[in-house]
């Protein structure tokens, strides 16, 4: 017969067990969310594209990997590709939940966008089920001076879906979509939405030195504001990541800062950087939920040897529409 003790040390260890699956600050790189019922759902870079569900966005607790496998072809596009699946994004249309990830080298453009869909994030709904849709966008080195990463869809004011994608090379683009969401529309339209200068003698299959990426699209009002990241994540303490903001009345731009710089111009307002107790931030996304507006983003923790760790503010507005964090969450 088990003794009393033995019954407490077991719900010490389920008590321990749920709270190491629960935390206010998980180890997060580049977080969009998606809300469903009364649930968040929280997509990040990580094995098989990583997830997390909460319902107060405080607590959140370590959801199943999108991808149980990886991607049949994402070999093709990056040989040395180890089941590390980068920067999703996450939209709800017509009754379908679409998630573009990226499949890439680290610091190379032999980078592709990729598609899955699910008609629900319910992993107990009976419909649940991820399909992947194939590749959507893809980069060569020395064909694209662009990278096929960081995508963001975004629909215009006519109903026009559009794709926001890039990092580093010549700048961050905006490409026009089909109304599938799975193909880019032809004839083709291309904008570039934002460029920071490159040394003009770094090799084209250089990433080089123009450090920008992650751009995400938020319509608020009369403008659509560009959200990017400026400089360099991924180093631990030596990270300089931060957030800039331009806005335009067009999707397509131009898009330019609080001063009037257009981001093509290397222009970009700052919305939020690293300090002592957080090296780093950035990568961010923006939503309104429940009438508030919030923003996700990543900062390397100081305390916790630089490990990339979720952060959520809630936006504020000024009297001229411009953004910037309504709580100091780098403290």
């Amino acid at each position: 017969m088990k003794t009393v003790q033995f019954y407490i040390k077991l719900l010490v260890i389920l008590v321990s067990l749920k709270a190491f699956a629960q935390t206010t600050k998980p180890i997060t790189h580049d977080p969009v969310v998606a809300k469903q019922g009364d649930t968040y759902y929280l997509f990040c870079t990580g094995p098989g594209i990583t997830s997390f569900t909460s319902k107060d966005l405080k607590t959140w607790t370590k959801a199943k990997q999108v991808f149980a496998e990886s991607p049949k072809w994402a070999k093709d596009v990056a040989p040395g590709f180890n089941g590390h699946i980068w920067a999703p994004d996450i939209s709800f249309h017509k009754g379908m939940y679409y998630l573009y990830y990226s499949i890439s080298a680290f610091g190379k453009n032999t980078s592709a966008i990729g598609l899955v869909t699910n008609k629900t994030l319910n992993p107990n709904d009976k419909n649940y089920k991820w399909e992947d849709q194939g590749i959507i966008i893809q980069s060569i080195p020395n064909r694209d001076n662009w990278n096929a990463i960081d995508p963001n869809l975004i629909f215009d004011e006519q109903g026009t879906p559009w794709m926001a994608f890039g990092s580093f090379w010549g700048g961050l683009k905006m490409v026009k979509m089909a109304s599938d969401l799975k193909s880019i529309a032809t004839p083709e339209v291309w904008h570039t939405i934002a460029r920071r200068e490159r040394s003009f003698d770094i090799e084209d299959s250089d990433a080089g030195d123009a450090a920008l990426e992650g751009p995400f699209i938020f319509k608020k009002g009369e403008y659509y504001y560009q959200f990017l990241s400026w400089d360099y994540c991924c180093r631990a303490e030596n990270s300089t990541y931060k957030v800039v903001v331009g806005r335009s009345k067009t999707v397509t731009g131009p898009y330019v800062d609080k001063d009037g710089t257009p981001l093509n111009a290397g222009g970009g307002t700052l919305v939020l950087e690293g300090n002592s107790k957080w090296y780093g931030a950035g990568h961010n996304s923006v939503y309104t939920f429940d009438d508030k507006d919030y923003i996700f983003f990543h900062g390397y923790d100081a305390s916790d040897k630089g490990l990339p760790k979720l952060r959520v503010s809630e936006l504020k507005w000024d009297n001229n529409l411009w953004p910037s964090l309504k709580d100091n969450v780098l403290e």
